[in-house]
Order: structure tokens, then sequence, then C-alpha cells
């Protein structure tokens, strides 16, 4: 492991703002915060929301930034990645974000049900071949809505035609209510829009060589368990795991910028 990656994992230890908690420790130690985010930590009542996958944080500090009335907190795995967000929140002096460090698959252990008000998916891998890896199928969506308080929220934000295509079928088949769905969101949105004021270091790259980011902002809200939608199986997968998620939307594009690299 690098010099760097080690400097980083130390620092995350000492950040206040950053909670690791792995599996094993959990069956031993339950979180102490579950269920008293805002008392404890927060010392507000003002809504939670959570950033799942959050990579370096952008979303995270991003909108805490924007949102001074609601508390944010990033979730990922990775701690490398985790770092940046944190350090920037921690020497901004931020007193809205945290940062937990560990599987999404354990979000119910550290917090309670109705504990969360918003949850937002930026862009995520859209595990193409297994939907109940899919953070946006219901085996995830179920969960969700446990910890969501009533009225709760999911945002999407996504390059993959695949995983918006989904989104959009399972909502629909379980009949959960979509507030907003559109495939090119930087067309949608006027200039200005808080939603397009934040871009991770993924959007961006995306952005640049002109393909198109989709939103879908919607209700897990559901009397009956969630179903998986049998048409889903016709869907056209994305490419990106053969080539750059360019050749997704912009083939010709990508084909001239492979040529300019060449020469």
């Amino acid at each position: 492991m690098g010099k760097n990656k080690l400097k980083k994992f130390a620092d995350l230890e000492d950040n206040k703002l950053v909670f690791q908690y792995t599996f094993s420790r959990l069956q031993n130690e339950p979180f102490p915060l579950k269920g008293k985010w805002h008392r404890e930590f927060f010392g507000n009542d003002n809504p939670i929301v959570l950033e799942l996958g959050c990579g370096k944080g952008e979303y995270t500090v991003g909108l805490a930034r924007q949102f001074p009335d609601k508390n944010f907190i990033g979730i990922d795995i990775k701690g490398a990645r985790i770092w940046t967000g944190a350090s920037e929140a921690l020497r901004s002096g931020m007193t809205n974000v945290a940062f937990v460090r560990t599987s999404i698959e354990l979000l119910e252990q550290f917090f309670a049900p109705g504990e969360v008000a918003e949850i937002w998916i930026t862009f995520p891998d859209p595990q193409m071949k297994k939907a109940s890896k899919r953070l946006t199928g219901t085996r995830f969506v179920e969960m969700y809505r446990r910890l969501l308080s009533p009225g709760g929220l999911i945002h999407l934000k996504t390059d993959s035609p695949f995983l918006f295509a989904y989104t959009n079928m399972m909502t629909a088949h379980n009949g959960l209510a979509v507030e907003e769905s559109v495939s090119d969101l930087y067309a949608a949105r006027a200039e200005g829009d808080p939603i397009l004021n934040i871009r991770t270091h993924y959007e961006q790259q995306w952005l640049d060589r002109g393909l198109t980011i989709k939103y879908i902002r919607f209700s897990p809200q559901s009397p009956a368990p969630l179903a998986e939608p049998p048409e889903a199986d016709t869907l056209e997968p994305d490419t990106y795991r053969s080539y750059s998620r360019g050749y997704i939307q912009m083939p010709e594009l990508m084909e001239e910028l492979n040529n300019k690299h060449e020469e």
C-alpha cells in the first residue's frame, strides 16, 4: 500500500466527521449514533440526507453548503475516496456533514427506521447482470423505504442508459410515485439549478465527452412488497465493460477522440 493511502487512512482515524465500522465490529459493538444522529451528532432536528457511494464526497459537501438547513452523510466503502470530502468538510468547519465508511448493505446498522429524509445515489455501477446488486433494485429500495421518513425521496443521477431505463421500469411496475424523470438533465434544467451546480469527478468526464446525464426522483412508499419488472430482461445493456462509457451514447465522438489521441 502506498504511503499516500496510509496517510489518508491515518487522517480518517483522526477526522471527527468520519465513522469507520467493519461488519465484525458491528457484531460486537452496535453503532452508537443509530437513531441518535439528530440529537448526539448534529445537535438539531434538520432532515438527514444520505449520499450512497459518495466517492470523493462532492455531492455530500456541495449539497451541505447549498442547504445549511439539512444534514448530509456520505456513505462509501473506500476510505481513500472519502478522505477528499471529509478533509474539505473538516477544514471548512462544516457542522452539517458526516461520512460513514461501510458497505451500503449495512445501512440499517447505522440508521433507525424513519431517521433519513432523502437518499442520493450518484453514478453507481449499473450492475447489469444482477438486479440484486443494483442500488435502485427492489432489494435495496425495500431497505431504503424502511429507513426513510414519510414522504422521503430517492434521487438517482446516472450516465447509464441501462440503469435509467431499469429504474423507470421498476418504479412503474410497482406503482411508485415519480416526481421527475429526465434523460438529459442539463437540457431540462435551467442554469443555476442547485442540482446542476455540483458535478462529481466522473460526471464531469461524461459531460466532457458529450454524454447526457439522466436524473430520476421518486418516492419508494408502497403498501405492497416490491417486485422486479419482468420486462427488464429485455433492456439493451450498456457497453462500458468493454469500452469507455463514451461508446454508450456517442460512438462517433469517441472514435474521433481516440483517433486524435493516436495521432
